[in-house]
């Protein structure tokens, strides 16, 4: 009934032709290529093997890193009867199918692995669909997916199942793998040195991508080694992965944030455009460095804001994608920019405050009278206007009554805040001479 949904191997005819990466898939774990944190005799998943207690899992990781591989292997290697379906293309009546299967192979003594690639893709409601038949042991859950599984998983399922973290193939990863494809074809790639790290960094970390541009070569009728020029001709960089909605979106702009926190300008220019180059709006990324420069910069330089309000404006004005050199400059500034969050922390805590004081009124003596029964009632009554006072400071107090005076910006000693510290201070001894 189930069959439909297996994918074991071995189904299709020996005869097929077979792309180089389905040729060259692992036979045991050991043979997997870059996941030895995971894999090794020290892992979670080594570990998990080695006391016969393998759980239900989920895989997070990039495309092309070995997630259906590691599936399908820990299938083989505990002997579990292996099934493989899509979330994209499964709905609840082939689900039920698959549980149903399962749960005569269980009745037989045959126990199931459930590979569900994409899992993330399924809904609320999908998702608590597997609880029942993980608890009972009708089957054992491997997800895949490409998605931060704290965002998209449900808490319920994240409980039983546990997350394994699959990094992209370093480029030492993929020169393995490149060196596997050419003994499985019986030669060498027809690159010279420049063009085969090339090569290596069109896949992006991606082991099947790279697999495929392998075949791709070596299916070209050469009579010398292509330079690096050469290959870029006959070969498109494959695009960067970058999802504007996703887990890469959130991980770029950090990268950008925390570079330009770290006054890198170099850095910030290169997430920068690694974002651009994914297709993200400008438009986010001029509000998002708004934000950085009233966050991270604040009166430390006062013109920070300034200069990205008018890259921003003047990307408004100009477009895409001569506008986004203005926002370079910005990104630039503010990373040169003296850093300051003394205005962020203590509109932070005087938030704080006055969430936990909302209740009190003002004192009255910086209350407005307007009417006689106001002024009866003591509105106003001994306010010292600051104008009349020596320095233009009378000194009152002008939190509520019975309050304890807040201390909340607490400026730094750089760039325009050095400044603003020395008046704060000069501010601070006048106050406590003229206060009663």
């Amino acid at each position: 009934m189930a069959d439909l949904f297996d994918t074991a191997p071995g189904t299709m005819p020996d005869t097929a032709p077979r792309p180089l990466a389905d040729r060259l898939r692992p036979q045991a774990l050991a043979e997997v290529i870059g996941q030895d944190e995971v894999l090794g005799p020290a892992g979670p998943l080594g570990t998990m093997l080695a006391s016969g207690s393998l759980g239900s899992l989920v895989l997070w990781g990039p495309p092309g890193v070995g997630k259906t591989t590691i599936a399908r292997l820990l299938a083989r290697e505990t002997d579990l009867h292996f099934v493989q379906i899509s979330a994209i293309f499964t709905g609840v009546p082939e689900l039920r199918k698959v549980f149903e299967a399962a749960r005569h192979r269980r009745a037989n003594g045959q126990g199931t692995l459930l590979f569900v690639d994409e899992i993330h893709r399924f809904n609320k409601a999908q998702q608590d669909g597997f609880l029942p038949h993980m608890e009972d042991g009708t089957i054992l859950l491997v997800g895949a997916t490409t998605e931060n599984p704290s965002f998209e998983l449900n808490a319920a399922l994240l409980s039983r199942a546990q997350v394994l973290v699959l990094k992209r193939l370093r480029p030492a990863d993929l020169e393995r793998l490149a060196q596997r494809a050419e003994k499985d074809l019986g030669r060498e790639l027809p690159l010279d040195g420049p063009a085969r790290a090339a090569l290596i960094e069109m896949a992006d970390g991606d082991g099947r991508a790279l697999l495929n541009l392998v075949e791709q070569v070596m299916a070209w009728k050469l009579d010398a080694k292509l330079d690096r020029e050469a290959l870029a001709t006959r070969l498109m960089r494959r695009a960067a992965r970058y999802d504007k909605s996703g887990d890469e979106h959130y991980n770029l702009i950090s990268a950008l944030h925390k570079s330009i926190r770290g006054s890198d300008p170099d850095a910030a220019l290169y997430w920068f455009n690694r974002m651009l180059l994914g297709g993200e709006d400008p438009r986010f990324l001029a509000r998002r460095l708004t934000r950085m420069a009233v966050e991270d910069i604040g009166l430390a330089d006062p013109q920070a804001n300034g200069i990205c309000l008018e890259a921003w404006n003047t990307f408004e004005r100009l477009g895409s994608p001569e506008g986004e050199l203005a926002l370079a400059q910005a990104v630039i500034y503010l990373a040169l920019a003296p850093k300051s969050n003394a205005g962020y922390a203590a509109f932070k805590q005087a938030a704080a405050a006055a969430k936990k004081t909302g209740s009190q009124p003002p004192p009255k003596h910086i209350l407005n009278a307007p009417t006689k029964l106001m002024q009866d009632e003591g509105y106003g009554a001994g306010y010292a206007y600051d104008h009349d006072a020596p320095d233009a400071f009378s000194g009152q107090n002008y939190f509520p009554d019975g309050m304890k005076r807040g201390v909340y910006y607490l400026p730094v000693e750089r760039g325009f805040e050095r400044e603003l510290k020395k008046r704060v201070a000069w501010f601070a001894k006048l106050r406590s001479e003229r206060q009663p």
